[in-house]
């Protein structure tokens, strides 16, 4: 495959983002391409929604989807496969999926970038499901994948996950607890496995504990006053274990939505369990940064995942080869 220049892929990715926002929008509310419906039926789980999906149009919420009947993946195929595939999702505090300004324009990168992605349409609390059902999802739809790997042009060891504020939290709950029971399924689909290679997380949700238990996200999963061991059940950090994949993570350090102290937990719990771990911060991005606009320090990120991505798959490729 031929290599392209990481930069100019930053700049296709920001362009895009910043000039074709009604372009996206239009997109976010009308049908994809190819499309996976992650359930052969109703989706398992209690609740459910009634009326057609919403779309954002305008303040914080432009171009954010909600009120999701019908969980699914967007499939962005590569014109020239390097095997590897990533599940993206979109933040949003588990009451609607910025789908615009953050799994969107980054499915697209990486889609220019050799990559197959996914990107999750997941069901929402806030919607009428329950807390658990986005985590059914995003266990699922690692399973669809790993199950259809051939078809794609995927290498099953090279599947990660890469998520922004909630879908951050969700992608780090689907790295440290890919075998928890949230549903039963018996299709040739459940017999793969649900862990990622890998996760990418971006100003992510990680602990629901005080003093970091202001956001959205936590009220959305637990409530205002949860009991303690729904707090532990639902920080990612309480998970990690010697099983825990590699997990990348990006912060801006002016974040008001998400201190860095979410992440600084993520890090000192995979250090603690001597876990590959690497973590960028950045004086300044805010929240919601997405791929970062053109002259931000913070639209380095891309890049630096882009070189850590591949030495981890260069590393597994190398010691596959020892193994022969």
């Amino acid at each position: 495959m031929t290599l392209i220049d990481r930069r100019s892929l930053l700049g296709a990715g920001t362009m895009l983002a910043l000039a074709s926002r009604p372009a996206l929008a239009a997109e976010a509310a009308g049908a994809h391409s190819e499309e996976i419906l992650l359930w052969p039926g109703r989706a398992p789980g209690k609740g459910g929604v009634s009326g057609p999906e919403v779309i954002g149009s305008s303040g914080s919420g432009f171009g954010a989807m909600s009120n999701i009947a019908t969980p699914r993946m967007r499939v962005y195929r590569p014109e020239q496969p390097n095997g590897r595939a990533i599940v993206t999702m979109g933040g949003g505090g588990y009451f609607r999926i910025q789908l615009w300004k953050e799994s969107t324009p980054v499915s697209r990168w990486l889609q220019q970038g050799g990559t197959t992605v996914f990107e999750l349409i997941y069901r929402l609390p806030n919607d009428g499901w329950e807390p658990v059902a986005p985590f059914m999802d995003a266990q699922r739809a690692m399973r669809i994948i790993r199950s259809r790997a051939g078809e794609f042009g995927i290498d099953p060891n090279q599947i990660g996950v890469l998520g922004f504020s909630a879908g951050g939290h969700l992608a780090g709950m689907a790295a440290v607890q890919p075998d928890a029971a949230y549903y039963s399924g018996s299709d040739g689909a459940e017999s793969f496995s649900a862990r990622p290679d890998f996760a990418a997380l971006l100003f992510p949700v990680i602990t629901m504990r005080r003093p970091f238990d202001t956001t959205r996200t936590k009220r959305e999963i637990i409530g205002k006053e949860p009991d303690r061991k729904l707090v532990e059940r639902w920080s990612v950090d309480t998970h990690v274990d010697g099983a825990t994949p590699p997990v990348f993570m990006v912060q801006a350090l002016d974040d008001p939505i998400t201190p860095s102290d979410h992440c600084l937990a993520m890090f000192n719990a995979m250090r603690a369990k001597q876990r590959p771990v690497e973590m960028h911060f950045f004086e300044k991005g805010g929240h919601g940064f997405g791929l970062g606009e053109s002259g931000e320090l913070i639209a380095q990120w891309p890049g630096l995942f882009d070189t850590w991505v591949k030495s981890r798959t260069d590393s597994n490729q190398a010691a596959s080869g020892n193994e022969e």
